[in-house]
C-alpha cells in the first residue's frame, strides 16, 4: 500500500511544480480574516489552488508525461451581501428587557475594543450580564459594515469564554457563509465533534477557499484517503504545508506506516484542527494549559472521568456549562483515588445521597465538606442554584442551618434567604438589605461592606457612565460597568459603589443585588 502511494505521490509531485510555476506568486495572510482568538484553525485564506471535495481526480497514468501548464481559476470571495450580522441575536429585547438600540449609538470600533477587554473570568452574576449582551438582538452601531465586525468581536468573546454552543447558535443564526463566520463554525465544530456538517458546508461552497490541513480533513472523514493524500503532497510540493503540518497529516492519513515510531514533538500552535488530528493519530494533548474552549473536548467520553471533570469545573467557572452538567459528572462512578477532584466528587456525592434521603441532619452534615470543596473549585454559585430548592425546603439544623442561608444568597432565592437572615448582626442586616434591596441600620466598618452600602444609597452614577447614558449608547455603558466592577475586585472599592450604583440607575436591580452579594460572600479578588 506504501508503495502505490509513494508512486502515485511521485507523479503528483510533477504536476505540483507545473502547477507552481503557473502560479504568479502564493498568497500570504494578509488577506486573511484576522481574529483576535489566536488559536483559531487557519482554516480559511484568500483563494489557495485546492480540489473540491467529490471532484474527479485527473491524475494521468503513471508513465505519462505531466502536463505542460496548469490554468489556475479565479476565485472570487465579497463580503456577507444584505443586512448585517451584527443585528443577529439569540435573546430577543422581550426576554432581556434591553432595547433594541443598545449598539446604535454607539461606533463599532469602540465596541469591539471594549468587548475585548471583558475579563473571561469575573463575578458570576456580571458574567451573566456579559453572555446576555453578546446574546441579544440589537440594531447594528454606527460604522457597521457588512462585514459584520461587532458580531465577529461577539463570537470571539464567546469562544474565550468557552460558551461554545451559543456561540455556534449564534452563528448558525447568522449563515457562516464567509470566510471569516465558516472559519469560527469550523473550530467550534472540531471541538463539540459535530465537524461533518461543517465539511459537508466545506465541499458545497468551494468559495470558502478552506486550507490544505482543514480540505484534507474533511476528505478523509468522507473516506476519501487518496483525494486526501493528493491534496497534501500537492500542498507539500506547492510550499504551502510546512513540515510540522505535513508530518501530522501524513500520520493521521497512513497511521499503519508509523506503528510503533516515536510521538510527534508538541506542536508549535495548537489550534483545534491540529488538537482533532493529534487525537485522531493517538496522541491526545491535555488541554489544562490551551484556551478555555479546548476543555469541550474533555466533556466526552474519550477523555476519561478525572479530566471530564476538571474540564466542567473549568467551564463552569466562566458560566459556560450548567450546573446540572457538573452533577452528572460529579455523581457518574466512584471515585478511583483522592486529592483534588477526586476529594470534590466523593465530597459532592456524599451531599447529593444526603439530600436525595431527606434525612436534615445528613444535610447538615455533609453541607461542610462539599462546600468548602465548592469553595477550592470555585464553583459556587453553580452549586447554590443547583440545590437551592432542596436547601429551602429541609429545615437543617447546626451549622449547616446557616452555611444554607449563605449559599442561598448566592442563588437566585437571595431574597428568600435574606428575609431570614437575623437583623441583630449588622453585617447579616446589610446582606438582608441588599438581599431585599432596602438597607436600614448601621454599616459594618469593612471596606466592601462600605462599598456595597454606599452603591446602595445615594452615591451617584459616575459621569463617564452618565454621560453614556444620556447619548443613548447602553450597551456602551453597560460594557462600561462591567469593567469598573472588575477594576474593584482588583483593589479599588470605589469602583464597585459606581458599578452598583450605575447598574441599578438602569433599572438592572437584579443584577446589581446578586452582583454585591456575590463580591460580599466570594473570595474573588482576583
Amino acid at each position: 500500500m506504501r508503495a502505490g502511494r509513494t508512486a502515485l505521490m511521485a507523479t503528483l509531485f510533477g504536476i505540483a511544480a507545473a502547477t507552481a510555476q503557473a502560479q504568479t506568486g502564493t498568497t500570504d495572510t494578509a488577506g486573511q480574516p484576522m481574529s483576535a482568538i489566536d488559536w483559531l484553525s487557519r482554516s480559511v485564506e484568500q483563494p489557495q489552488v485546492v480540489l473540491p471535495v467529490g471532484t474527479p481526480l485527473a491524475v494521468p497514468p503513471i508513465g505519462v508525461p505531466a502536463v505542460r501548464g496548469v490554468t489556475v481559476p479565479q476565485i472570487e470571495i465579497r463580503p456577507l451581501s444584505g443586512p448585517s450580522a451584527d443585528r443577529v441575536g439569540l435573546l430577543p429585547s422581550s426576554l432581556t428587557g434591553l432595547p433594541a438600540g443598545i449598539w446604535a449609538a454607539s461606533d463599532e470600533v469602540t465596541l469591539i475594543e471594549l468587548i475585548g477587554r471583558e475579563r473571561s473570568e469575573s463575578i458570576p452574576a456580571l458574567q451573566e450580564l456579559l453572555i446576555t449582551l453578546l446574546l441579544a438582538e440589537a440594531d447594528p452601531p454606527l460604522g457597521a459594515g457588512p462585514s459584520a465586525q461587532l458580531f465577529l468581536a461577539r463570537i470571539d468573546k464567546l469562544l474565550e469564554l468557552g460558551a461554545l454552543d451559543p456561540a455556534r447558535s449564534l452563528l448558525l443564526a447568522a449563515d457562516p457563509a464567509s470566510p471569516a463566520l465558516f472559519q469560527r463554525w469550523f473550530d467550534v465544530a472540531l471541538l463539540t465533534g459535530t465537524e461533518s456538517e461543517a465539511c459537508e458546508v466545506m465541499r458545497d461552497s468551494p468559495g470558502l477557499a478552506p486550507t490544505y490541513p482543514a480540505r484534507i480533513f474533511c476528505l478523509a472523514r468522507s473516506g476519501d484517503w487518496d483525494a486526501a493524500s493528493i491534496v497534501l503532497f500537492t500542498g507539500r510540493a506547492l510550499g504551502d504545508v510546512d513540515d510540522e503540518t505535513f508530518d501530522l497529516l501524513d500520520r493521521f492519513l497512513d497511521p499503519e506506516t508509523f506503528d510503533g515510531a516515536d510521538p510527534l514533538p508538541p506542536p508549535q500552535r495548537v489550534s483545534p484542527l491540529v488538537f482533532r488530528l493529534r487525537e485522531a493519530i493517538g496522541e491526545r494533548l491535555t488541554t489544562g494549559q490551551l484556551p478555555r474552549a479546548f476543555a469541550h473536548a474533555d466533556l466526552s467520553d474519550i477523555a476519561g472521568w478525572r479530566n471530564q471533570m476538571e474540564a466542567a469545573e473549568r467551564l463552569s467557572r466562566a458560566g459556560a456549562v450548567s450546573g446540572s452538567t457538573l452533577q452528572a459528572l460529579y455523581t457518574a462512578r466512584m471515585p478511583a483515588a483522592s486529592g483534588g477532584v477526586w476529594d470534590r466528587a466523593s465530597a459532592f456525592q456524599r451531599f447529593d445521597v444526603a439530600v436525595k434521603s431527606g434525612d436534615p441532619v445528613a444535610v447538615s452534615n455533609a453541607l461542610p465538606g462539599v462546600w468548602a470543596a465548592m469553595e477550592e473549585a470555585r464553583i459556587e454559585v453553580s452549586f447554590a442554584d443547583l440545590y437551592r430548592e432542596d436547601l429551602a425546603r429541609l429545615p437543617l439544623v447546626g451549622d449547616g442551618a446557616r452555611l444554607s442561608l449563605t449559599i442561598r444568597l448566592l442563588s437566585r432565592d437571595y431574597e428568600a434567604a435574606g428575609a431570614l437572615l437575623p437583623q441583630s448582626d449588622p453585617r447579616d442586616a446589610l446582606l438582608s438589605g441588599v438581599a431585599q434591596g432596602r438597607l436600614t441600620g448601621p454599616v459594618p466598618r469593612g471596606i466592601r461592606e462600605q462599598a456595597v452600602a454606599a452603591g446602595f444609597g445615594s452615591a451617584p452614577v459616575p459621569p463617564e457612565i452618565t454621560a453614556l447614558l444620556t447619548g443613548g449608547k447602553l450597551g456602551e455603558a453597560l460594557l462600561q460597568t462591567i469593567m469598573l466592577f472588575d477594576e474593584g475586585l482588583t483593589g479599588d472599592p470605589a469602583r464597585i459603589t459606581d458599578a452598583l450604583a450605575a447598574l441599578r440607575a438602569v433599572g438592572l436591580e437584579d443584577i446589581a443585588r446578586r452582583a454585591a452579594l456575590q463580591y460580599l460572600l466570594l473570595d474573588r479578588d482576583s
